[in-house]
């Protein structure tokens, strides 16, 4: 007999909610989701006026028997075909909190839709149909949603009327499906046997299943967890711009998660600048705001000019967030040309845009049919892969887990949006030992009264590093001589750091073997040229103590002398593949002003060197 009895408590509530969920329904076609949601709504009357007739003019228009799937489906097209075809939402208000239902098709040339349903979901219901039982397509339901990092799910297992409400099925059921989940530690917080169709433990209890004692489904949406407000969570305000007015530099973007207020001690990830909120800007309000919080777009001044750049990500020093040059994600690409291990993307994480590469394709799922394919060097449209990327420079970014904007990204291959992801796991790359040293050191660093802005303005251009990298006999020392000179030549201040001096000094304490050992004699290398850029000099330097393991050596230095610009210029006598993030390439070398004069242009191109106004050089801030 069918369950129409409803609490006198369920009623419509018009109230105000205090809080909202967002729950996505998957499960294989024909597993009753949308009968369930139906029947949801029906039995919290929470129908909008007339929808009831509605429904039941298109069923006697079609001839069909009235069904509570019905009342859920959106559209006329998805009556006639018996399946849902969009990802459809609607809400509901119960004991202060609005639910709004993502119904997710199963069907497979739909499935595309519940996976980007399922992204924007905190929790998720999964149908099992009780007389198919357990099922391939459940498993893969299973793990996608896992996949895309949903973590709050409860298991609904339908149609427990025609299996004779019997508690042998559910408990196999049960089992069996556990023991699959728990093979990437998924936990559901409950499996509920339910007939959508007659109501059973929907909303309310029905007679025929005495002997389960959990909550309905209607309560389990209730022991849901809300995520917690994005003004509650750690600081996350990715720069979105720098604008100068005045002798202000006005730094703009919008509040992501969390709050600051003016006073508040600012980390900008990756570069570890840092500086004090001086002043909170807002447009066209008076007076100007003391605070804000996530989902405000504003500005903020700092008690210290220093160069942000867009891309950053603002946070406070006690909750950063991560920095490295590889990750761990799971993408859906929908390229006109698949997604190619090797080949390079442009990926947009909040407002960075930073070139990429795929490294590793550790597994791909076929959302057409779910299935599963391993050793692949590619990825088709449609697909669903867990990727490792590799970017082209450090990169500030959270876990899809615990931060949305700063944990989601795009792919951008050929100027078109080609697919999106979640970032699920830090990879630790090399330099994440020199980087963890430099964020340390740089927090502690004891500045004295005369700042980077002081310096720039007194010498006419900012401190940075000209690192020249390259095999033996490529004229790496002769180049570097003479960029000094020409520098030291224009008034600017300028300094040959030569390694050899390093060796009989600071480095004679290493053993033979020691010396040998790229590493420690970069760190060292890399962090007296730190100093030096602290005074504001310019550095000239070469990778020649390092012979031909330039390349670890040039981005142990990189890591180090950041946040100061470093510029790699690459020397070879034929044409090679130069180290990652390479700003002047020279092949056969033979004219050392023409390469000089390149340089300096690369100089002024990246906003080091000042621009002439006047008689007098007056250095212009790269903002």
């Amino acid at each position: 007999m069918e369950n129409t009895a409803m609490p006198t408590a369920l009623t419509r509530s018009i109230s105000k909610p205090e809080e909202n969920l967002n729950i996505v329904i998957v499960g294989h076609v024909d597993h009753g989701k949308s009968t369930l949601v139906g029947r949801l709504y029906a039995d919290t009357g929470s129908l909008p006026e007339g929808k009831l007739e509605k429904v039941q003019a298109i069923c006697r228009q079609q001839g069909k028997e009235f069904e509570y799937a019905f009342l859920f489906d959106a559209f006329l097209e998805e009556q006639e075909q018996g399946i849902t075809i969009d990802t459809a939402r609607t809400f509901f208000i119960w004991k202060g909190r609005q639910y709004i239902i993502i119904d997710a098709p199963g069907h497979k040339e739909f499935l595309k839709n519940m996976i980007s349903g399922a992204a924007r979901a905190e929790a998720a219901l999964l149908l099992i149909d009780a007389l198919e039982g357990v099922r391939e397509q459940s498993k893969k339901h299973g793990y996608l949603l896992s996949l895309l990092g949903v973590r709050q799910f409860a298991v609904v297992v339908n149609k427990m009327d025609l299996v004779g409400y019997r508690q042998d099925v559910f408990d196999g059921i049960e089992k069996e499906y556990r023991e699959f989940l728990a093979q990437f530690k998924a936990v559901p917080t409950q499996f509920i046997p339910v007939s959508a169709k007659l109501g059973d433990n929907i909303v309310g209890r029905g007679q025929q299943m005495s002997w389960y004692t959990g909550p309905t489904v209607l309560d389990t949406l209730s022991l849901f967890k809300k995520e917690a407000a994005r003004s509650e969570q750690p600081l996350r305000l990715p720069v979105q711009d720098v604008y100068k007015f005045d002798a202000r530099r006005i730094i703009t973007g919008r509040i992501t998660a969390g709050r600051l207020k003016v006073g508040d001690h600012l980390v900008f990830s990756p570069s570890n600048k840092r500086a004090n909120i001086q002043s909170v800007e807002a447009f066209n309000v008076e007076p100007q705001p003391m605070e804000a919080e996530a989902g405000q777009s504003i500005g903020i001044t700092l008690d210290e000019q220093i160069f942000v750049e867009r891309g950053e990500i603002a946070s406070h020093q006690e909750q950063l967030p991560s920095v490295s040059t590889a990750f761990r994600a799971n993408v859906f690409w929908l390229g006109k040309k698949p997604l190619e291990k090797g080949r390079k993307y442009l990926l947009r994480v909040a407002t960075k845009e930073v070139d990429c590469e795929v490294v590793s394709i550790h597994r791909i799922i076929d959302t057409m049919d779910l299935a599963q394919q391993q050793g692949s060097h590619s990825v088709g449209k449609n697909q669903v892969a867990e990727l490792t990327f590799r970017t082209k420079a450090p990169l500030a970014f959270d876990l899809s887990s615990s931060f949305e904007s700063t944990g989601r990204f795009v792919l951008v291959d050929e100027y078109d949006i080609a697919g999106g992801g979640i970032i699920t796991e830090l990879v630790h790359d090399d330099q994440e030992f020199l980087r963890e040293e430099a964020r340390r050191r740089d927090f502690a660093w004891v500045k004295g009264e005369v700042g980077v802005e002081d310096r720039a303005k007194q010498y006419g251009h900012r401190a940075a590093v000209v690192l020249f990298t390259g095999g033996r006999h490529t004229g790496k020392s002769l180049l570097a001589r003479k960029l000094e000179g020409q520098l030291v030549a224009d008034g600017r201040h300028a300094y040959l750091l030569d390694g050899e001096n390093l060796r009989r000094g600071l480095d004679a304490d290493l053993s033979e073997d020691e010396r040998g050992q790229t590493a420690e004699m970069a760190r060292r290398y890399g962090e007296v040229a730190r100093l030096l850029t602290d005074t504001g000099l310019i550095v000239v330097s070469t990778t020649n103590p390092f012979g031909l393991a330039y390349h670890e050596a040039a981005q142990a230095i990189r890591t180090l002398v950041n946040p100061a610009p470093l510029i790699a210029v690459h020397m070879s006598k034929t044409a090679e593949e130069p180290p990652p993030n390479t700003d002047v390439v020279l092949v056969g070398l033979t004219d050392l002003d023409a390469a000089t004069k390149q340089i300096m242009g690369e100089l002024k191109k990246r906003g080091v060197l000042a621009q002439a106004i006047g008689t007098k050089p007056v250095f212009q801030y790269s903002i």
